[in-house]
């Protein structure tokens, strides 16, 4: 309530204020436009007087401020004209001095000391040091504050510069900057003054009031950037040590901060970068509850962005030694404010490896220490918990990935894996996935074996639970996102050096291998393909060990091979492991090393019998076992028996009768290769067929048992095909009248009422393929012309 009426009270006062204004401005125009000089100053005073309010707050006495404003451009046009009627401006100067109270004369002196200089009929800097000195008369700090700013105002397109018309003998920028300095000065302490009015309790209020007018301070130093005559040696000698002796000795945390961003702003970067040294010297001087972190942040963007406008301002960075300078000036800062937050002192190295990584990317020992000082104020701190410092860290590691475009170059700095630890698991985790994302972005090669173990200590909460979370407490589908990128890195890690590259795969092997249960299936796949890759480049030599520990033979690789896919088989994934041994039994087989291939085949087939239970499963695992080993002719005639009644032998035992027939058949490809010519036994082909058959009925007959009715013939059908695919191959032991009577036997099933139509259409069409070859002709159509259909 207390409230609603202060802010009743004060649109009261205002409007009463702006009623008087316009009131007293009424009878000024009156005079004005009767060319009476007395009575437009009478009545120009009393307007005037309006100002001396001290009810208004500061944006409250603003609005009442522009009213005068407006008026007093209107009497500035007036005392223009009047010294063309007699009066001289000299005698005006005098004669408004006479007001009975000190602020409306001091509005209505500085109004006329505008016509003044503008009418040369005395030096410049006579009149402006006239006016400033005068301005001390009011020392109220809202009034005094609007009443400097008016001088100011009225001022600035009368300052005596290079190439201005008030510039002459007398007058000089030395001049216009001494002038402008002490306005600054003045209105400094005059803002800083207000921190200390009124009771305690309204000092947030107060604060605030006192931001509301901190630009009528700061245009005093947009004044100064703007002055022509202003150069480096002026600046560097005269503006900016007096400005930063206002700023450090006003002691008011506002006013630091806001007057320190303001000469950055302001100033150009050549001077910035020139007086780099005595600017950066202020900041440890400034009070301990200034926002330092943000001043210097925005300085070292300015510069950076300085530094990136023209390659041929870069000797001037290193002339200056800006990267030392910078650097030591954050270490002082953050020596000086003890209680500074950790995501500021984060966020000064930001700014500061963002500055790096524009003016000197070549340096990467500079890169290094940024990061190295920035791990010195993280070490013996627990893992950050503040959202803020966190984003700052990771901004830290991202830098250079974006700078570079190339993870290589970031796996150099030595203090990158040191900031990585200092994050919680999660970030951790989520910044090893921008990592690889950047690997897979820019297509880069991780070439060598130490550059590997650094990154991959950099991404090991991916590889592996940092925390103890067990892998059922996260997301599933982010784990599998996650693993995904893991596995497609590995891929990207390649060297053409053999040994180099199998220096590579023993690494990535360490990492993964303690990655869990639920890990290795994603990881374990691309390192096996990457280890096959290696042994084809090698070309099935077979030469001595390279190097002391790391050999560089398929077989030792395929040794190495054989111990990864057993980790693999005994974390609950033996299919997976078994389609891996496969893998490699056929790549031993391309290197001639029947021993090796037989042991992958071994080790599969005891998969197979003791960890694959599902029947699904199974099917699917015994036709990879056929598929692979007809494919494979390195087997001598032994090993290849024993292999081929095992997978025959399997084939005949799964857990359905249509999944044995279909096995079993295709365990006929065992015994005809078509490019090898000691694999051609026609007899064992025909008895996997007829062994096919007699199953193929059994089925038939257990589904008539059950169903009472037969079942589909597609079995017979396949068979079918069987026989006519060997019947081609030349196979003697599948003759016509085989084939013949198998057309009969299906068409007598199909005669039944339980025929499909898919299965009808299976047999037809392979009926019109016979009749195809025998109307064909030539010798394939003379073998197809006595079969029966």
């Amino acid at each position: 309530m207390l409230v609603g009426n202060g802010i009743e009270d004060e649109e009261k006062w205002l409007a009463e204020g702006i009623a008087g204004i316009q009131h007293h401005a009424f009878y000024m125009h009156r005079a004005l436009d009767a060319n009476n000089l007395r009575e437009t100053l009478k009545y120009s005073a009393q307007m005037l007087s309006e100002l001396r309010t001290s009810k208004l707050s500061p944006h409250k006495y603003y609005e009442l401020y522009m009213r005068a404003f407006d008026e007093l451009r209107k009497l500035e046009m007036f005392f223009k004209e009047e010294s063309k009627h007699g009066v001289s401006i000299v005698d005006l100067y005098e004669l408004v001095q006479h007001a009975g109270n000190i602020l409306p004369r001091l509005y209505l002196l500085c109004t006329v000391g505008s016509v003044y200089i503008k009418s040369k009929e005395a030096p410049a800097r006579d009149v402006l040091k006239d006016l400033v000195e005068m301005c001390r008369g009011v020392q109220h700090p809202i009034r005094g504050l609007f009443l400097r700013s008016y001088l100011a105002q009225v001022s600035r397109d009368k300052l005596p510069d290079l190439g201005s018309e008030y510039e002459g003998d007398a007058d000089t920028v030395v001049d216009a900057v001494d002038f402008v300095l002490q306005n600054f000065t003045e209105m400094n302490k005059l803002w800083v003054r207000m921190h200390y009015q009124g009771p305690g309790q309204i000092r947030e209020k107060r604060e605030k009031e006192r931001s509301e007018l901190r630009d009528l301070v700061g245009k005093n130093l947009h004044v100064l950037g703007q002055i022509e005559g202003v150069d480096l040696e002026m600046y560097k000698g005269t503006v900016l040590p007096r400005v930063l002796e206002q700023v450090v000795n006003c002691k008011d945390e506002l006013a630091q901060y806001y007057l320190m961003d303001c000469i950055i702003q302001v100033f150009p970067d050549e001077y910035h970068l020139q007086t780099l040294e005595t600017l950066l010297g202020a900041f440890p001087q400034l009070q301990p509850t200034v926002d330092i972190k943000t001043v210097l942040s925005r300085l070292m963007d300015r510069l950076s962005n300085y530094a990136a406008s023209s390659i041929e301002v870069l000797p001037e960075f290193l002339q200056v030694e800006a990267f030392a300078k910078l650097s030591n000036a954050i270490g002082r800062v953050i020596e000086t404010q003890v209680d500074m937050p950790i995501v500021g002192v984060i966020a000064l190295y930001v700014s500061l490896l963002t500055f790096t990584l524009r003016v000197h990317p070549e340096r990467l020992d500079y890169v290094d220490q940024v990061l190295g000082a920035c791990v010195k104020k993280l070490s013996g701190k627990p893992k950050l918990e503040d959202n803020r410092a966190t984003k700052q860290v990771v901004a830290l590691l991202t830098a250079p990935l974006e700078k570079y475009n190339d993870i290589v170059t970031a796996l150099t700095l030595s203090n990158y894996p040191r900031v990585m630890d200092c994050l919680d698991n999660g970030t951790n985790k989520a910044m090893a996935m921008v990592i690889i994302q950047s690997i897979m972005n820019n297509n880069t090669c991780i070439s060598t074996a130490d550059k590997v173990e650094v990154l991959f200590e950099l991404i090991k909460g991916l590889i592996k639970d940092l925390d103890g979370t067990s892998v059922d407490e996260l997301d599933e589908e982010d784990f599998k996102d996650e693993q995904n990128s893991v596995a497609r890195l590995i891929h990207m890690l390649y060297n053409d050096d053999p040994e180099e590259m199998l220096k590579i795969i023993y690494t990535v092997k360490k990492h993964i291998m303690s990655g869990g249960p639920q890990r290795l299936p994603f990881t374990v796949p691309p390192l096996i393909f990457s280890a096959l890759r290696l042994v084809r480049r090698l070309q099935c030599q077979d030469g001595d060990v390279v190097g002391e520990e790391v050999p560089a033979t398929p077989k030792q690789i395929f040794q190495l091979l054989n111990q990864t896919i057993d980790a693999l088989s005994s974390v609950s994934s033996p299919e997976l492991a078994l389609r891996l041994y496969l893998q490699c039994a056929e790549a031993a087989g391309a290197c001639d090393l029947e021993p090796i291939a037989y042991e992958f085949f071994t080790q599969a087939f005891v998969l197979y019998e003791e960890e694959i239970a599902d029947s699904k499963a199974q099917v699917t695992a015994i036709h990879l076992i056929i598929g692979t080993l007809q494919r494979m002719n390195v087997f001598g005639v032994e090993n290849r028996d024993t292999l081929t009644h095992k997978a025959t032998g399997y084939s005949a035992k799964l857990l359905k009768k249509p999944d044995q027939c279909r096995a079993v058949y295709a365990c006929s490809h065992l015994f005809w290769v078509d490019d090898q010519d000691g694999i051609k036994d026609g007899e064992r082909v025909l008895l996997c067929l007829k062994r096919a058959l007699r199953i193929a009925n059994a089925a038939q007959q257990m589904i008539a048992v059950t169903r009472g009715r037969s079942g589909p013939v597609t079995l017979f059908v396949e068979i079918l095909n069987k026989y006519l695919y060997f019947f081609e191959k030349g196979n003697p032991q599948i003759t016509t009248d085989a084939i013949g009577g198998l057309v009969e036997l299906i068409t007598t099933e199909m005669q039944s009422d339980s025929t499909t139509v898919a299965s009808d259409a299976f047999f037809s069409s392979t009926v019109r393929y016979i009749q195809f070859q025998k109307e064909k002709g030539g010798a394939l159509g003379e073998k197809y012309a006595s079969i029966k259909v």
